[in-house]
């Protein structure tokens, strides 16, 4: 069996290396899939992290009456938080939201002379509620907006455009949907350059399958040196996708850092190595043995 299995890989081989110009070409088409896949999943990584980091600075201010009780405002942090929909409540006294409200003017000597002759705090005590999802929001809102609440709120907003992240969200959907069906139809081309490298490597290699079939040679060995080949094909590919993906990743993780500040590119392809190095291969030796396969059962009658 060893020997069989030896003979089978040392044809594959031979198989890879004697068409070398299809095999160059059939390597460039599955290089160019691999690439793509590997793209549309990096970018998924992207797009991901920076939506949820979008996501993140979504909340909803209330801001109270400058008369609002504070053990009011307290009473209605407390009934926000056993809401299904909220994540989290930050409550920001007057006091504190003139030292921040100070602290950001500090350069500015009109605004702190203004706030001097005040010789009163002006702000209002305010929560910031964050949801689990931006769809909970209108929940909340709807409860905010309660008459109940009118003698002591003064307004209910958005801290950020929810309607830009919705809108963000949709093209990040379409990129990725895109990118995918570029990896498909690529794939697809990739199929077919095996397919019909294969079918030449049979229709070339008519004689010798004749004598093995005279001499007794098994289906499987006779098969296998093709099943082989493609998976060669695959393997390479993804060598030499991991190979032009790493200096890219290296040149463009400092401006994706610019973009979105959160996000280290370069660490996360690191940290992900293992299991990105995987994936290329399986896709890769996946293609090339089901397009091998393909071109068998069509032309290879053993």
């Amino acid at each position: 069996m060893f020997t069989s299995l030896y003979r089978i890989t040392k044809y594959g081989f031979q198989q890879f290396s004697r068409n070398s110009l299809l095999s160059a070409a059939t390597v460039a088409v599955m290089l160019i899939a691999l690439i793509v896949f590997l793209s549309v999943n990096v970018f998924s990584f992207l797009t991901t992290s920076a939506l949820d980091e979008l996501k993140d600075k979504i909340d909803i201010s209330v801001y109270f009456k400058t008369n609002a009780p504070e053990d009011e405002i307290l009473r209605v942090k407390r009934s926000l938080e056993g809401l299904s929909e909220v994540r989290a409540v930050e409550y920001i006294s007057r006091d504190a939201a003139l030292l921040s409200f100070k602290e950001r003017h500090k350069d500015d000597e009109t605004i702190s002379q203004a706030i001097a002759e005040l010789g009163e705090n002006p702000l209002s005590a305010a929560l910031n509620v964050k949801a689990h999802s931006p769809e909970q929001y209108a929940t909340i809102s709807e409860y905010l907006n309660n008459t109940s609440l009118e003698p002591i709120v003064e307004k209910v907003s958005f801290f950020q455009n929810q309607t830009v992240i919705e809108r963000l969200a949709q093209v990040i959907d379409t990129v990725e949907k895109s990118g995918t069906l570029l990896t498909i139809f690529l794939s697809i081309i990739a199929g077919l350059v095996i397919f019909n490298t294969i079918r030449l490597a049979i229709f070339s290699n008519r004689e010798e399958i004749g004598i093995m079939r005279l001499v007794g040679a098994s289906n499987a060995f006779i098969r296998g040196p093709y099943v082989v080949a493609g998976v060669l094909y695959g393997i390479v590919a993804a060598a030499l996708s991991m190979l032009i993906a790493l200096p890219a990743i290296i040149f463009l993780s400092p401006y994706v850092k610019i973009f979105i500040p959160e996000v280290n590119l370069q660490e996360y392809f690191v940290t992900n190595l293992s299991t990105i190095v995987l994936s290329q291969i399986a896709f890769g030796v996946v293609l090339g043995v089901v397009s091998s396969y393909w071109a068998m059962r069509r032309y290879l009658k053993v």
